[in-house]
């Protein structure tokens, strides 16, 4: 029999059972493709990360949902950089580290912060976004969220934005259509899928919960395997730069910009995610996110030779 062991933390968050779960599989360089597929498939957890080689200054990593591999994501960079750090498997001093993490779409920097040797936050610095189609057919958008049209804001576009992994960002006018929306599977296939929009759907609205916050978050994986997210890091990066571009925040200082979203309340796994964004004479030319990890537990999984 062939074993691995994972760790299971909670990322986004500062309390246990609240932001995105995560397993961390530390020495998967002998698991297939395949296996990885499958042993998160079984796990069912938004996603697992497996480390296939480790040095001093970078790891590679694949990063798994229960339907497929994706080339980059927020949650499972910040939370597998926060387990090698943990466990001394990357040298930390206090203060600022700096760490790489090479992933399908490319080199990752990240930066992980010791304070009274621990791990505070993990920051990732995510690839500047790509700004897609605009959609305007706002009746299938609604009809997709189970609301009605009038409660999606005018303000600024339906728009889908990458930073690797596209998301339709979608503006909803305040936190109580927010709390109505009931993602339909039915729709996204007929409708959706027929139409050539085969991303996953990430609303907003900028009337927030807590006064801490900046945007209100819920986010639903439909090529993913994902019915919501908890926290969702690959899409948080585009959603500061998309409120950036449409002027919906303000400068912490000229060209800084700090923004909070919360999400995963509506599915009581409350989340925050620290979002960073610079942009010079109309150009973003920064984005990253960064969040804390919680341990929860660990586990072994036994395959046959």
């Amino acid at each position: 029999m062939r074993k691995f062991d994972y760790e299971l933390i909670d990322v986004f968050t500062d309390e246990p059972f609240g932001g995105n779960q995560l397993a961390v599989f530390k020495d998967a360089a002998k698991l297939t493709d395949e296996e990885m597929q499958r042993i998160t498939s079984e796990l069912n957890l938004s996603e697992a990360t497996f480390i296939t080689s480790a040095a001093q200054d970078k790891a590679t990593v694949r990063i798994f949902t229960p339907n497929r591999e994706v080339p980059i994501a927020g949650h499972p960079t910040i939370g597998t950089g926060y387990v090698l750090a943990r466990d001394g498997l990357i040298q930390t001093v206090e203060g600022e580290n700096s760490y790489l993490f090479k992933e399908l779409v490319g080199e990752i920097p990240i930066k992980l912060y010791k304070k009274h040797g621990e791990i505070e936050t993990v920051e990732m610095i995510q690839p500047l976004p790509d700004f897609k189609a605009v959609i305007a057919d706002k009746e299938s958008v609604s009809a997709l969220l189970s609301i009605d049209a009038i409660d999606i804001s005018d303000r600024s576009p339906m728009q889908i934005v990458s930073a690797g992994v596209p998301f339709l960002f979608v503006p909803i006018k305040d936190s109580a259509a927010m709390k109505q929306i009931k993602f339909r599977q039915d729709v996204w296939e007929k409708e959706f899928l027929a139409k050539g929009w085969e991303v996953d759907i990430f609303a907003f609205s900028l009337e927030t919960l807590d006064k801490k916050a900046t945007v209100h978050s819920r986010m639903f994986g439909p090529t993913m395997g994902i019915s919501e997210d908890p926290a969702t890091g690959a899409a948080s990066g585009p959603l500061g730069a998309y409120l950036v571009h449409y002027g919906l925040v303000s400068e912490e200082s000229e060209g800084n910009y700090l923004i909070i979203s919360e999400q995963g309340i509506e599915i009581e796994r409350p989340s925050q995610i620290r979002i960073t964004v610079e942009s010079k004479e109309g150009k973003i030319n920064h984005v990253s996110i960064a969040g804390s990890s919680v341990d929860i537990g660990y586990g072994t999984i036994v395959l046959k030779e």
